[in-house]
């Protein structure tokens, strides 16, 4: 049986220099390779510059690799333009303030992607939204309202709200809960864990914090400068580390340490 999704040497790299005599590329992503299945949770780990966001953009379709395959059930939907594959696997941004349009009422920022599918009439949108918020613990009644009138825990439910608002299978949740207080950080998480559940998702679960990977996460992807270090079941993977950077990063994590406390 096929995984839901599934990553094969993933490769990207970026020009950083216009010399006609001796272009000079920056690797970004050497060889990446995971896969997922419903349910499941993949925590993607590593410094900033690792490539972590790159990944990211690449699992939503917003950039291409340079080489590699990314199998969506089995179909390859790198090679299939036709294949509206980003449709399933949606995106929960950092800093869900940043991501809304502050002109748009939440309805307005909730209805645009079931606009842009071209699938639903005005009656099932305004349905949509209203589970949609009510899913996430939100009043419907808060659709006519702006995105700067919530509080920062609220703009994130709202954010989780849209990534979901197509049914999407897989969702890649980029840092979502740093920006956070810690006690509502705890709301957040706890709303994940109870949609996977209900929906049966699967989350590429983007973070620095690796004693909220241990918390959240079945496997996790370590990458550094680009390169896949380790990848794994993250009790195995944290327990014992194969790579000198996987320990680095544990004994440097005092979230990670708390967390093995606890």
């Amino acid at each position: 049986m096929a995984n839901l999704l599934k990553a094969e040497l993933i490769r990207k790299s970026y020009k950083v220099s216009n010399n006609p005599f001796k272009a000079r590329y920056l690797q970004v992503l050497q060889g990446v390779s995971f896969s997922i299945n419903p349910g499941q949770t993949l925590a993607v780990v590593g410094e900033s510059g690792s490539g972590k966001s790159t990944l990211a953009r690449i699992l939503v379709g917003a950039e291409k690799p340079d080489t590699g395959e990314l199998l969506f059930n089995g179909h390859n939907v790198l090679a299939d333009k036709k294949f509206a594959w980003y449709k399933s696997i949606r995106m929960i941004f950092q800093n869900p303030r940043s991501s809304f349009n502050p002109r748009l009422t939440i309805e307005q920022i909730l209805a645009e992607p079931l606009i842009n599918s071209r699938a639903f009439n005005r009656f099932e949108i305004q349905k949509k939204i209203r589970i949609a918020l009510e899913r996430v613990g939100l009043r419907a009644e808060y659709a006519s309202r702006y995105p700067h009138t919530f509080s920062g825990g609220q703009r994130q439910r709202i954010a989780i709200a849209r990534a979901l608002i197509l049914n999407p299978k897989v969702i890649v949740a980029d840092e979502p809960v740093s920006a956070l207080d810690v006690s509502v950080q705890a709301q957040i998480i706890n709303l994940l864990l109870d949609l996977q559940e209900e929906l049966d998702l699967a989350y590429i679960f983007i973070s620095h914090d690796l004693g909220l990977v241990q918390h959240f996460s079945d496997k996790v992807l370590v990458m550094h400068k680009g390169v896949q270090e380790e990848y794994g079941p993250v009790g195995e993977v944290f327990s014992q580390p194969q790579s000198q950077y996987t320990q680095k990063l544990l004994n440097a994590s005092a979230g990670y340490k708390r967390a093995i406390e606890i």
